[in-house]
């Protein structure tokens, strides 16, 4: 029997190797650096390559009429100076870009007010349960309450940086280091529909116990936002396409409008979005005891040398982890892998400025 597969194409109705403008960044409240940031999309299917846009005049102007005139550094990046501009709350901007013969702009964007954050915590969850506690594991969730009695913050968005304390449990010189990472997730709520602008026990984040994150200390720094409908549409829309993985063509990036146009051509397709919010913050320390954390480094100790250390690979092919040169037989336990003996090669051993404010919120 002859079995035959047939697979038609799909057209997604654009044309998949032309390159859009993509703009990213917001302004906010903060004394801060701002930063927008261009880039051309990738043609579906193409590698991966750096599509940075440079040499673009980028300014962002107030309802005033002030214009503030953004520093291209590094390529693609353009950047407000901390001490010449910060967004107000109540204000409107507007961003606009002369990039070769076209213009690019938004509409005015108010500012709107955004709440503190009321409560920032951690509650232990389960992972797996069983009568032996050795069998045991957690992890842990930590969420966010929010409330704006005015009323005047109906949308909010959060992202966050984690940095979190490793040790090697060998007697080597960068022995304790500090990891930093930026979320990726796109955290919005939605409260227009419901009698207060309050935002409960929202799941900001969940730690599996797999990852190295709660064996010594960890700290959570949350930012939360306001947004305008318009926006909250937008990074709802995002989110949703993030978690089609598999399914590209349920609803293309094209489909979703984001408030930067072309004003030289009303046909051209601009992707991304120009946030403006004011911004709140909480930082959240989390040292406590979690049941089933494994060993993380059960497979440094690759072998032992007795008598004495050959004169090559040394700190480039193998690492001493473990000196007992001074035995009456030396000998010493290497490993292959470099960080195990070098925590450096995952982080910073410099230790961060807030890391000993070690003051949660507990309610």
């Amino acid at each position: 029997m002859l079995v035959i597969g047939c697979t038609v194409e799909f057209n997604p109705g654009f044309d998949e190797n032309e390159e859009f403008l993509v703009v990213e960044g917001m302004i906010t409240d903060q004394n801060r650096v701002n930063r927008i940031k261009l880039s051309r999309s990738l043609p579906i299917g193409k590698p991966l390559s750096d599509k940075t846009v440079k040499g673009a005049l980028v300014t962002i102007t107030d309802e005033n009429n002030v214009v503030t005139l953004l520093i291209e550094s590094p390529e693609g990046v353009y950047s407000t100076d901390s001490t010449e501009f910060r967004g107000r709350v109540g204000g409107q901007y507007s961003l606009n870009i002369k990039l070769d013969s076209k213009n690019y702009a938004t509409d005015f964007v108010e500012m709107k007010p955004v709440p503190h954050i009321n409560s920032l915590y951690y509650e232990k969850v389960t992972i797996t349960a069983s009568r032996d506690s050795n069998y045991i594991k957690e992890g842990c969730r930590i969420y966010v309450d929010s409330y704006d009695p005015s009323g005047r913050c109906l949308y909010f968005r959060w992202d966050f940086v984690e940095t979190w304390e490793y040790r090697i449990p060998y007697n080597v010189i960068n022995k304790i280091c500090y990891v930093t990472e930026r979320s990726d997730e796109i955290l919005v709520k939605n409260t227009s529909q419901y009698s207060s602008a309050r935002v409960t026990k929202y799941p900001v984040l969940f730690i599996s116990n797999t990852s190295d994150r709660l064996k010594e200390k960890y700290s959570i720094l949350v930012n939360q936002y306001s947004l305008t409908g318009q926006e909250f549409a937008f990074w709802e829309q995002v989110r949703n396409i993030s978690a089609n993985v598999g399914n590209l063509y349920d609803i293309t990036p094209t489909a979703i409008q984001g408030n930067i146009k072309c004003t030289t051509d009303q046909n051209e397709t601009v992707l991304g979005y120009f946030s403006v919010s004011s911004m709140t913050q909480k930082r959240l320390f989390i040292q406590d005891q979690f049941l089933g954390l494994p060993l993380f480094f059960v497979y440094c100790a690759t072998d032992t040398i007795v008598g004495y250390l050959p004169d090559t690979g040394l700190n480039s092919e193998y690492w001493v982890i473990e000196d007992y040169g001074d035995e009456p037989v030396p000998f010493w336990i290497i490993t292959t892998y470099k960080e195990c003996a070098d925590c450096t090669t995952r982080g910073t051993n410099i230790m961060p400025s807030f890391w000993n404010d070690y003051i949660n919120d507990k309610r």
